[in-house]
């Protein structure tokens, strides 16, 4: 215990007398999370914090359109603002001024009425209830409904536009069918009703702690994640600090005293395991206190801060695993330093910090499972966001124990190998 406690206080001097990385070290981090969290925050927001600018042409002036207005701005997602003709609204989103126009055909509601008019009397006089249609239906050209958009927009938000927009359409088309059966039937006084109210409706349920709801927001999406970044990219001072021990001769030095490798990679364990919890406890304070004041979410940390440690604590051991092993195997700092930085981002990006696994290809899915940033991240959502207790968590726990274990024990015996007489 003696040689252990030795080679950590060893491993603290040397990091206190680079105040300058270790401030980066720390502050960078934090630098991180507040950006991501600041640029991401209009994607969790309630639709109501949020209203989009979209251009608006109504050629029709009836009853369809003013329908499909109406649900526009009930929605809230929409601030609609009109113009008069299709070439000024399609000139001002192709340049980028808006991302949306919507034009609104002549002719779209009476043309409508028209069509279902002929398709109930067509019906109804199949069964001997109404003579049959007069007027040529087929002669009722397609109603086009015209979409521009601005051609940056994302693919999944011009998908939520039109899917929206044509469900609104399908509505007042029932609504329609509904209206002008009823009229057809009430001929002789006899007064007949349908309920047109939908069978079928949809209700989000989402995680509760006791009577709250749990609802997902951007600071308890990106604080975990660019907190499980900012523990790996530990490997990076890690690994150059080994580096330079070995090119300066203290590993040849500690060689001559009766010192295992194996102690000497349990003393940097023990501080770089240390260094990772206060990453973590200053990503929390973030947080907790400096992101609301930036108009962001608080992090909601009621009853979760024990799960949350043991989360980090062992993150931070495969971190540090995965750092011993660079550490023992890199030659020189020109090899540790860009290999650890970029193996860093290639395994937060496999593990779904960049973007979420579901949306991954699916072999980048089977392999996304390979990365201990991916235990991490799991574990971290399943208690913020799944309210998930210590059983849930703890195959996640026992991969980046499995993962340090594999990884210290690689070094030591690479280490020997190296330096077998």
């Amino acid at each position: 215990m003696h040689k252990l406690l030795a080679s950590a206080y060893k491993e603290f001097l040397l990091l206190i007398r680079d105040m300058g990385g270790i401030s980066i070290l720390f502050v960078m981090p934090l630098i991180l999370v507040v950006t991501i969290t600041l640029i991401q925050d209009s994607t969790f927001k309630s639709i109501k914090d949020v209203k989009i600018p979209i251009l608006w042409v109504d050629n029709d002036r009836g009853t369809v359109s003013e329908n499909i207005y109406a649900n526009l701005t009930k929605s809230n997602t929409f601030n609609v603002i009109h113009k008069d003709t299709e070439e000024e609204a399609r000139d001002l989103v192709f340049k980028g001024k808006y991302q949306l126009a919507v034009i609104i055909p002549a002719n779209l509601s009476s043309d409508l009425g028209k069509k279902i008019d002929d398709n109930v009397t067509g019906i109804l006089s199949q069964f001997g209830l109404e003579k049959g249609s007069t007027s040529d239906s087929a002669k009722i050209a397609q109603k086009e409904i015209r979409l521009y958009f601005d051609p940056a927009t994302q693919f999944a938000f011009r998908s939520s536009v039109k899917n929206g927009i044509d469900k609104m359409i399908s509505q007042i088309e029932s609504r329609t069918i509904y209206r002008v059966f009823q009229e057809q039937l009430s001929g002789d006084g006899t007064k007949i009703t349908f309920n047109a109210e939908g069978l079928i409706s949809f209700k989000e349920i989402v995680p509760t702690r006791g009577d709250k709801e749990i609802l997902p927001n951007s600071t308890q999406h990106n604080v975990p994640a660019w907190t499980l970044f900012a523990i790996f990219f530990i490997i990076v001072p890690l690994s150059i600090n080994m580096v330079k021990e070995k090119n300066q001769g203290t590993f040849v030095r500690l060689r001559t005293n009766p010192v295992s490798y194996a102690t000497v990679l349990g003393g940097k364990t023990l501080i770089y395991l240390c260094v990772c919890l206060i990453q973590f406890s200053l990503m929390l304070l973030v947080g907790l206190y400096l992101l609301p004041t930036l108009g962001l979410p608080q992090l909601d940390l009621s009853g979760r801060l024990p799960l949350l440690f043991l989360v980090a604590l062992f993150a931070g051991l495969a971190a540090i695993g995965l750092g011993l092993l660079l550490g023992t195997i890199a030659k020189t700092q020109e090899q540790s330093a860009p290999f650890g930085a970029t193996f860093v981002v290639i395994l937060a990006a496999m593990g779904g910090v960049w973007v979420p696994v579901f949306l991954m290809p699916r072999y980048m899915q089977y392999l996304s499972n390979l990365s201990p940033m991916n235990w991490g991240l799991k574990a971290f959502y399943d208690v913020f966001l799944r309210n998930a207790g210590f059983g849930a968590i703890l195959p996640e726990l026992l991969l980046l124990l499995l993962f340090f274990v594999i990884t210290t024990g690689i070094s030591i015996i690479y280490n020997e190998r190296q330096h077998a007489v």
